[in-house]
């Protein structure tokens, strides 16, 4: 059985370094941890008031590509880059490039639907 200093001591968030020639050189995107993994989540979700005065939990797409990006690229030290409150300024960055970071995030987070059907198999 694994005890408390094994895990602590795991390497488990994965990383991987994206080539970025449009911005010069390359980008580290790591992996979420589980807690960054649910603010990531919870911040998707934007609650209101319904028609009926209910609350309605709606998702929030608005620059979904530099949410994750920003939550995942990293500099050497394994400090992000940028905060929740520079998410905008990411996203006015090429599409193009985003593209590229937010897929490998996705794949390191397992948050594609092929990576979902796998875990639902399983």
């Amino acid at each position: 059985m694994l005890n408390r200093q094994q895990i602590d001591a795991a390497r488990d968030i994965p990383e991987e370094i994206v080539p970025c020639p449009e911005w010069g050189g390359d980008a580290r995107i790591v992996g979420f941890s589980g807690a960054a993994r649910d603010a990531w989540e919870s911040d998707l979700l934007a609650a209101g008031a319904g028609h009926d005065g209910e609350t309605v939990v709606k998702s929030r797409m608005e620059n979904i590509r530099a949410s994750l990006v920003a939550r995942c690229l990293v500099d050497a030290d394994g400090n992000r880059l940028y905060s929740d409150a520079e998410i905008a300024a990411l996203g006015r960055k090429s599409a193009v490039v985003l593209d590229r970071l937010y897929e490998v995030a996705s794949r390191l987070n397992k948050l594609r639907k092929s990576d979902i059907e796998e875990l639902e198999k399983n």
